[in-house]
């Protein structure tokens, strides 16, 4: 499923879109079973909050469940990616972020490619962030924050911050993301599940604390272009993928 003319304006222009009813519920429910089943499982690649203890961040699907991997080469992602960084493409990351009722903690203000150059080693900031609602996402449960238009402005000041939550991220200072929102605004991604949301790798985007008693999981798939690898190795595979082999689009759309 390809995008349209006017939508690949918008991502160019704004550095997201948010495609409402993008897989259906039948598709959500399948991935939301799966989802269960990989969370139980005892593996480093399952973080947990600092807090709570439950899980926050689910990481190396395509390296764990059959459905995840089909997923990451799902039309409805691929055909988009080819269309804004081309085919050749490999997998560098995917996992399930996690805010639990009442627990989900903060994600603070960043952008991904201050983690792939930092920590990879990832030359430029081409890589795109594929995600799919598994629940609904409403103003009350933790929806991403992006700043519009703040990946025009290059890759922003960012420092590792190891303190804050269970898992390091590369931050934006506050004046930072002041200055943005004062020129910029926010924008936060809402929907029902199934919606899919798409944006660049040096957009400056967040999350708050979820204090609802309502779940919130999205899928993420990241997509590099495979002249634009990692450089560096510190980080396990299911952290930042190893397999630099083109991926061509899943044969089986029907996520089962």
């Amino acid at each position: 499923m390809k995008l349209n003319l006017n939508q690949l304006k918008e991502i160019d222009e704004n550095g997201y879109i948010i495609l409402p009813d993008w897989f259906s519920n039948e598709e959500v429910n399948n991935l939301c079973k799966e989802m269960k089943i990989v969370f139980n499982e005892k593996t480093e690649a399952n973080v947990v909050e600092k807090s709570s203890g439950e899980v926050r961040t689910a990481m190396g699907l395509h390296l764990r469940s059959k459905i995840f991997d089909d997923l990451t080469r799902h039309p409805k992602f691929f055909e988009p990616a080819c269309q804004i960084r081309g085919n050749n493409l490999y997998i560098q990351q995917t996992k399930i972020n996690v805010k639990a009722a009442f627990t989900g903690e903060v994600w603070q203000w960043h952008y991904d490619f201050a983690t792939h150059s930092g920590e990879d080693g990832v030359p430029k900031p081409l890589a795109l962030n594929l995600h799919v609602f598994l629940d609904e996402v409403t103003e009350f449960n933790g929806p991403l924050f992006f700043i519009p238009k703040s990946h025009k402005y290059g890759s922003a000041p960012s420092k590792l911050d190891t303190v804050t939550t269970s898992y390091p991220l590369w931050t934006v200072d506050q004046q930072t993301v002041k200055k943005l929102v004062k020129e910029n605004g926010i924008v936060s991604a809402r929907g029902k599940a199934g919606t899919a949301v798409i944006f660049v790798d040096n957009l400056v985007h967040g999350s708050a604390q979820n204090m609802s008693p309502m779940d919130r999981a999205i899928f993420s798939a990241i997509l590099n272009p495979c002249k634009n690898a990692q450089t560096k190795f510190s980080r396990p595979d299911y952290k930042h993928g190893r397999d630099f082999k083109p991926i061509d689009a899943s044969s089986n759309d029907s996520l089962k």
